[in-house]
């Protein structure tokens, strides 16, 4: 069988096995699992457990546990009516709650944008994208959460602070928010047992592959799962 034979007959998935796959279309969306609103360890408790682990194990989070943690993260607690009230609210608070910080999820089988909406994960793009964590512990470990702030939602949100149009203070806002959504995800690994590290990431190469618009900027990433060993 001569190469040309050889090409026809060999399954175009085959070929191209040993590249990697980056259309969002090959993932679905995951509905998450509701939330729960008890369990796991005290604030108190968890305040005594927090603490930064770098060494991070493989398994992967239960479906339960992974909702959990996306909502503790930034998900949506309540929902306001009329203007005044600043519409939905979240668990981590931001400006003129412009709630400009999305949470890119980087999982084994790709990367998801989380929709605190619908409380579901949507496809990104398809593939193993965790080594973007820029930690080596990171790119086996079950799940990394990519911070990236969105500036053109400052323009849109419900009331305008002084200063939110300033590049400078915009700033000084977005590294605040990032700082207050991390900080909700490590307690709640701690409340769980579970190990988080927060820590930079690959910024030169992950916007254009998680195709992400000029208004957008990756800041941090942060990586969960069980403790290893």
């Amino acid at each position: 069988m001569n190469r040309r034979t050889f090409l026809k007959a060999v399954p175009a998935v085959t070929l191209l096995a040993g590249t990697k796959p980056t259309v969002a279309q090959e993932l679905k969306t995951i509905q998450l699992v509701e939330p729960q609103k008890d369990g796991g360890k005290s604030v108190l408790a968890a305040l005594w457990e927090r603490k930064t682990t770098r060494n991070i194990g493989t398994e992967k989070l239960p479906e339960q546990m992974l909702s959990n943690l996306l909502w503790a993260a930034f998900g949506i607690n309540r929902r306001q009516n009329g203007p005044s009230a600043g519409g939905i609210g979240r668990t981590a608070a931001s400006a003129s709650n412009s709630q400009e910080i999305d949470l890119y999820v980087a999982l084994p089988e790709g990367v998801y944008l989380y929709d605190a909406d619908g409380h579901r994960l949507t496809p990104v793009l398809a593939g193993d994208f965790r080594r973007r964590s820029g930690r080596r512990s990171a790119a086996n470990a079950p799940v990394n959460i990519f911070y990236v702030v969105d500036i053109a939602k400052y323009a849109k949100a419900p009331f305008q602070e002084p200063g939110l149009k300033d590049p400078d203070v915009q700033k000084s806002y977005y590294y605040v928010a990032t700082g207050l959504i991390a900080s909700n995800v490590y307690l709640f690994a701690a409340s769980q047992g579970l190990a988080a590290h927060f820590h930079n990431c690959d910024k030169r190469n992950t916007p254009e592959e998680f195709k992400l618009r000029p208004e957008q900027r990756v800041l941090f990433s942060q990586t969960v799962g069980y403790p290893a060993g």
